[in-house]
């Protein structure tokens, strides 16, 4: 992977991405103009922490107004095909607001690039490749195997807002089922309880978080749906027999 952090004058020009490419802005750019293949050029104003997502391959032209500052990465389709990510140039690219666990990955790969190799590196490189196949691709964990829609939509709710306040009230309209069937067929097909499914859920992206950030343990719990600390370390020790220090540190 290849990472740098540039600081450009006004002006831009055309481009070519020879692999996937990510651009996190480090500044608000309010007078950002892109065109990206065929498309016509569109004002696009990006504020810090957003940017672009470009398959390998493509054209285009950039322009700004006043000075820039953004992180560049460049994947490899070596490392993409390590996490079973084929379709490198069969997206669209995208343009604007980042997933925010997305853009705290590009932070920590583009901090540890240049670093002598590690396994921390590699792991958050292999993180930050996963997390981007799922952003541009989505495969839901738990989904395969599920033909009732209802229930599919429940499991992409929950996915999708680990981070949120979940409860079974919203799961079941999710599914537009009553309380009482959707716990009976989501515990029927997943073999947990919807609160056990949530739960587990969070404690793997916890998991992911504590070995591939440097995240404040009060960042991670927010990002899995806690407030208050002390009770997501008490859930991750039970379903982990070790606390979140702990397991940062092993």
């Amino acid at each position: 992977m290849k990472a740098a952090r540039l600081h450009t004058p006004a002006g831009g020009g055309s481009f070519v991405m020879s692999h996937l490419s990510i651009g996190l802005f480090l500044v608000d750019q309010d007078r950002h103009r892109i065109a990206v293949g065929s498309d016509r050029q569109r004002h696009i104003p990006l504020k810090a922490g957003e940017g672009w997502i470009l398959p390998a391959d493509v054209t285009g032209i950039c322009e700004y107004d006043e000075a820039l500052s953004f992180l560049k990465l460049e994947l490899p389709e070596s490392l993409l095909g390590d996490v079973g990510f084929y379709r490198q140039r069969d997206f669209a690219p995208v343009v604007g607001a980042f997933d925010p666990l997305l853009a705290q990955f590009v932070h920590q790969a583009a901090a540890t690039t240049e670093s002598a190799p590690s396994l921390y590196r590699d792991t958050m490189q292999l993180a930050l490749a996963a997390h981007l196949a799922e952003v541009l691709w989505p495969q839901k964990p738990g989904l395969a195997g599920i033909e009732d829609r209802r229930l599919r939509r429940a499991l992409d709710y929950i996915h999708d807002n680990l981070a949120a306040d979940l409860s079974l009230d919203d799961l079941a309209s999710e599914a537009a089922m009553s309380r009482f069937h959707f716990s009976r067929a989501f515990t029927r097909v997943t073999g947990k309880s919807p609160l056990q499914y949530v739960i587990s859920q969070r404690m793997e992206l916890a998991k992911l978080l504590l070995k591939t950030t440097r995240l404040p343990m009060a960042s991670i719990a927010a990002n899995v749906g806690y407030e208050d600390v002390s009770r997501f370390g008490q859930h991750f020790r039970r379903h982990t027999g070790t606390t979140p220090a702990a397991y940062r540190a092993d």
